[in-house]
């Protein structure tokens, strides 16, 4: 099966740089899944430097990173920003997810 990057949206890329233009530090936004959660594998998604094995997905001058290991579980994924009355998040519609939780960090496949 091919690997594909996740997708990241416009809005995803506007966010971070306006989180980026804030700061002294610009930094890339890295976006991981690990083992735990209530479900299974859980997201981390966190500021952080590229690793020299990254996938690094470019727009808006910003960069989205992806290490090898995630790749396989966002194959086709999405990531964007949402703003919500629940609060403003970086998101992951994932379409290998066969169940998540209700606060969207984790999921099971």
């Amino acid at each position: 099966m091919l690997t594909l990057p996740p997708k990241v949206t416009d809005r995803a890329f506007n966010r971070l740089k306006e989180i980026n233009e804030s700061s002294d530090t610009p930094q890339a936004l890295r976006v991981a899944v690990e083992g735990g959660g209530c479900s299974g594998f859980q997201y981390e998604i966190k500021l952080d430097t590229p690793a020299s094995d990254d996938i690094i997905l470019e727009g808006a001058g910003q960069k989205v990173l992806i290490d090898p290991v995630s790749l396989p579980f966002l194959t086709g994924a999405v990531i964007d920003f949402t703003d919500e009355l629940i609060g403003a998040r970086f998101a992951i519609e994932n379409p290998n997810a066969t169940s998540s939780c209700g606060c969207g960090t984790s999921f099971s496949m």
